[in-house]
Order: C-alpha cells, then structure tokens, then sequence
C-alpha cells in the first residue's frame, strides 16, 4: 500500500549525508576562508550564515525530491531497491514537499540579502528543468548539476566578498569533481537509460568514448588548479593539492579499468570523498 508520507521515506529521499557535506563545505569556507564579516565580526557569529546555509540545504533537499519523482521508472531498474517515490512517500506529497522547501529557501535566502534570494531562485529553476529534461541529454545535464555544486561553495564568497580567489579555487574544484562523478553515474545507469529514452553521454557516444571525456575533463581539471594555485602562490596548497594529485591519479587510473556497475558506484563514492579531502584543505590555507 502507497504511503502517505513516512520518515524513513523522507530522509532517503532528501539525501541527508548529501546535505551535510554541503553545509560542512560552506561551513569551512565561512570560517577558513571568510574568517570575518565586513564589519569585522567573527563570521560563525554571523547569524545570516547560518540562514544561507539551510536557505542552500533547502533548496537541494527540493531538488533531490523532484529528481525522485521525474526518475522513478528509470529508479527502478537501475537501482530498485531504493526507490521511494510511490512507496514511502505519496507523488503528491513530494511535489507539495519541493514547492514547500523552495519556498522557505527563498525566504530564507531574502533574509540574508536579495541578491542571495535571486542565486536560490536561479538554483532551485535549474534544478527543477535539470530534473524535468536536462538530465536526459548529453553533458549539458552534467554541466548543470556540477555548476551548482561549485556555486554552493562560492555563494559564501560571493556574500561576504571576501578571498573571493580563494574560494573561487574550491568552486572550481567542486565543479570538476563532480562533473566526473556525473558522468560516472550515467555509465552506471546507461542501461536503464537507455531503456526510457535518455540521450545520455554514454548512450550517445558510446562506453569507451565518454571515459575518453573524463579523461580530457581530468586534464582541464588539473591544469585549471593549478593555474589558480599558482596565481595564490600558497605553499600549503602546493603541497595539500600535490598529496591529493596522486590520489587523483590513482582515481583516473580506476576509472580506466572499470566496466561493470557496480565499479562506476564504488568510482562516485571515491569521487565525493576527494572532495571531502579537498574541503579539509581549507583549514590550511
């Protein structure tokens, strides 16, 4: 029987650990890379940080719901047994839940300056047409969802307006990280994608040639942080990024001899752990 609505339900469907690796992102570039307010006050002791944050948190709760409900049938060939749209939660409950959570984070987001409230609104619609088509044709679907990651870290800098270089370094990292493990997840889902119709990478251009574009993906990747690094000419940064460098490429190398499902899962959760590394690097800079 279809439940309404179940708390198991809806912490599956919102993505919790998701969620608080994004806070804990911002987090980190609010007190490493901020440090303090305009007004010189110690920026954890601003309160409409905290408000951006679930203002972001929000809004990407909303989108994963909304992603649930366009995929459902996708779901359940690629990945059944977590599906939960139509089993512990009702369809028109998650469409009531976005339109809800949206709502509040605009809100939110006014509260903390109306040019905060114009990026959340900006997210939240191109998370809502990443999810209603965008998603199913090739790369610029990827392109979107990366973006937002890396604009999830730069909003911090974009607020305060301050080491917006810096932050700009993590945004960066974020974005390409994470339009590798986008791309990672369509050659996992390529067969139940196929099935409905997408025109994912992977189904356009084939298995071998989209591992071909992570590759030259990697390759802008580690020149554009470097050139970014160079440009900081910040010896913790040398070193922090050349550690992970080598677990990158230990990275690409598995990328290269995977081809069976449940590999390119292992390969997405790889990818978001760098960038939990990589996060932790701020506290040296």
């Amino acid at each position: 029987m279809e439940k309404t609505l179940s708390l198991r339900g809806l912490f599956r469907i919102s993505r919790p650990i998701n969620l608080l690796l994004i806070a804990f992102a911002q987090g980190m570039t609010a007190y490493f890379l901020v440090e303090t307010t305009a007004d010189g006050l110690p920026v954890l002791q601003d309160y409409r940080l905290y408000l951006l944050l679930m203002a972001t948190v929000l809004v990407t709760a909303a989108g994963y719901m909304i992603n649930d409900y366009y995929d459902v049938k996708i779901d359940l060939i690629n990945r059944p047994k977590e599906v939960v749209v139509g089993k512990g939660i009702k369809r028109r409950v998650i469409l009531v839940l976005h339109s809800l959570f949206n709502f509040i984070a605009l809100g939110l987001g006014w509260a903390v300056a109306p040019r905060i409230a114009a990026v959340i609104f900006f997210a939240g619609v191109l998370l809502w047409w990443y999810c209603n088509g965008l998603k199913r044709k090739p790369f610029i679907g990827n392109v979107a969802v990366a973006f937002l990651t890396g604009l999830s870290i730069y909003l911090v800098g974009y607020y305060y307006q301050k080491n917006e270089l810096f932050v700009f370094t993590y945004a960066l990292f974020a974005f390409f990280l994470n339009l590798i493990r986008e791309l990672l997840k369509d050659l996992e889902d390529r067969h139940g994608d196929q099935l409905h119709g997408s025109k994912t990478l992977p189904i356009v251009l084939g298995f071998l040639k989209t591992k071909q574009v992570i590759y030259s993906i990697a390759i802008t990747f580690v020149g554009a942080i470097l050139t970014v690094t160079f440009q900081l000419n910040d010896a913790n940064l040398y070193f922090y990024f050349g550690g992970l460098g080598i677990i990158f490429c230990w990275f690409i190398w598995r990328i290269h001899v995977a081809d069976r499902k449940e590999q390119f899962a292992q390969l997405s959760a790889i990818a978001k752990a760098i960038m939990f590394i990589g996060t932790l690097s701020m506290a040296f800079v």
